[in-house]
């Protein structure tokens, strides 16, 4: 009986003193620091060994400017466990006081203690990080290291000269421990990519490129090509990385998958050259069947994104005879699938293109290629107005493979779905969800609807407007262009001066672009630059000029004055990354 009421008792305490630390934390977070001192005062006498609740207690004590207080506390706590990290506590103390010769004075015995015990560093080093005092956080990993050579703080030195603003050596202990511990490569790279996309003139990234350059020269290792070849990734240099990927594989010819990756990312990122030569050079350099179809999808949907009904014939006799060469099995799936897109939504054969998917639904097809086909599918009875039949595939791929990229996108074509029956408030409700899922694409395009719908709602309760819209929109998933050019010309004419005119300009726009009339895509962006300037459009009618400008008529100076525009005006825009690098390209900049 006795031993149950002791762990009554101690289980009760342990509930009052979890509590005691949430009403202190409570406290602490609002700024009531007088409250927070005294919770914190009673759980540090409690637990007197807990760095933790002591260094909150001091916190508190300093934000009342009880310094005097806070020096005996901490000189008491020196006195009886010696730390060193309780050095820079009472240097920063003084520091607080504008006393910055006596704060000097503890963090130079805080380091001197490295000096006698190397150890202290990780404690000394991480109190003057936590303080922002990174030039003596950095002089106690250099100390250490001096002392004891074994000791490896490359990584941590990196991060702080970047932070005091010595990039150069930045770049070269992050250079030096990603090849001496390949296994942090990633979360290198991840911090260089940092200051890659936030430095305003780029000097970063032409001090990274020639540190790399220096390395390829130098060394024989093919650890600095594949570095290279990220870096030009990074900056949709892909021409430059596929020179280190063909680099990497003469000297190393065992997988040809980064230089596949490499041609899948320039064809997302619309360098169809590039992506060819890529592809090309895949199929001259390998026998493996499942790499060789991989090539050829990729050179058909190029194709496809750029054929005319003359090509069609062509293109489609180039699909039945790789799978006559390679068979109907599951290694040439992906072809299966683009040429049942390719009949179903360019031939207008629906027909044929759900005859080829059933097919290959009969295979033995793991439960992501299942996925697939049923995703494909969905689409040509989407594009067919079969709409409740698209939902129900959409939903099962949904559920059958929840946090999968696949189920994202499923998600996202459930939505549009519903966005073409005009049921607008599920929609909204689906798109509002979608907006926070981690494929960046994916969320992007689940803002851009959420917006047009919300938008369009509060402007016109009706929603008449938005109505012929998505059937506009719809038109367009037919591929249906000309009938959908119709559609959206009405509503200009219907809706003059209403909140749907800038977006239906826009659509007008990529439509023109599409079937290559530049001059009337042109027209569509200045309208919403000339008279929509305060509308969410604007910096895509910009960049979209500007590309056009850059990429089709060959009239850089026009470009470049466009770029600048979304540089200057529209820092929040999603293409302001890639304007300001286009602006440097077009500008002559080296530093690239």
């Amino acid at each position: 009986m006795q031993k149950i009421l002791l762990y009554i008792n101690l289980f009760l305490s342990l509930v009052c003193f979890s509590q005691n630390e949430q009403l202190a934390q409570y406290y602490y977070d609002k700024g009531d620091f007088e409250k927070a001192l005294v919770s914190y005062q009673e759980l540090s006498d409690g637990l007197p060994t807990n760095p933790f609740y002591f260094q909150r207690k001091i916190d508190c004590m300093q934000q009342l400017l009880q310094f005097e207080p806070v020096e005996k506390a901490i000189q008491d706590r020196l006195n009886k466990y010696k730390q060193a990290t309780l050095l820079v506590e009472l240097g920063y103390n003084f520091q607080l006081q504008k006393n910055d010769s006596k704060a000097k004075k503890y963090y130079d015995e805080a380091i001197d203690k490295i000096r006698k015990n190397p150890n202290e560093v990780y404690g000394v080093a991480n109190s003057f990080e936590k303080k922002v005092l990174l030039e003596y956080a950095l002089k106690s990993y250099l100390v250490a290291s001096e002392l004891v050579p074994t000791f490896d703080f490359k990584y941590q030195t990196a991060l702080l000269y970047g932070q005091l603003g010595n990039t150069d050596q930045m770049i070269a202990n992050f250079l030096d421990e990603a090849v001496e511990n390949p296994q942090s490569g990633l979360m290198i790279q991840n911090q260089l990519t940092r200051y890659m996309s936030s430095d305003g003139d780029s000097k970063f990234n032409d001090s990274l490129r020639k540190a790399l350059i220096i390395r390829v020269q130098k060394s024989q290792d093919v650890f600095w090509n594949q570095f290279l070849s990220w870096f030009y990734m990074q900056q949709k240099e892909f021409g430059k990385a596929f020179i280190q990927e063909k680099a990497i594989y003469k000297r190393n010819p065992e997988s040809l998958t980064s230089i596949i990756s490499l041609g899948q990312m320039a064809i997302e990122e619309g360098d169809n050259e590039v992506a060819t030569e890529v592809m090309d050079y895949v199929l001259l350099n390998t026998t493996d069947v499942e790499m060789i179809v991989q090539a050829h999808t990729f050179l058909l949907k190029m194709k496809m994104e750029k054929a005319q009904e003359k090509d069609f014939a062509a293109i489609n006799a180039q699909f039945e005879l790789l799978l006559k060469q390679y068979g109907i099995t599951p290694v040439t799936l992906s072809l299966q699938l683009k040429q049942a897109h390719f009949v179903s939504f360019l031939m207008k054969n629906p027909t044929e293109g759900k005859a080829i998917i059933k097919r290959a639904m009969e295979m033995q097809l793991n439960q992501f290629d299942q996925a697939q086909c049923k995703m494909e599918l969905a689409d040509i009875l989407l594009s067919e107005e079969k709409f409740n039949q698209a939902l129900l595939y959409y939903s099962q791929i949904s559920e059958n493979l929840q946090n999968n990229v696949l189920s994202h996108e499923a998600s996202l074509k459930s939505a549009k779905t519903s966005y073409f029956k005009t049921d607008f408030e599920w929609a909204l409700k689906q798109f509002k969800e979608l907006k926070s899922a981690s494929t960046q694409l994916i969320a992007n395009d689940a803002l851009e609807y959420f917006l047009l719908i919300n938008d369009n709602t509060v402007a016109d309760s009706t929603q008449t407007a938005l109505k012929q819209f998505a059937k506009g929109d719809y038109l367009l998933y037919q591929n249906r262009s000309q009938e959908a050019i119709v559609q959206f010309q009405s509503i200009l004419k219907s809706f003059k001066g209403q909140e749907i005119e800038g977006v239906t300009l826009l659509r007008l726009g990529r439509i023109y672009e599409k079937l290559d009339d530049y001059t009337l895509a042109l027209a569509q962006y200045q309208d919403i630059i000339e008279h929509h300037s305060d509308g969410i459009y604007v910096d895509e009618a910009l960049y979209f000029s500007a590309d056009i400008y850059s990429k089709q008529l060959q009239q850089p100076d026009k470009a470049k004055a466009l770029y600048e525009k979304i540089i200057f005006s529209h820092q929040d825009s999603i293409y302001f990354v890639d304007a300001r690098r286009k602006f440097r390209e077009l500008r002559g900049d080296t530093n690239l």
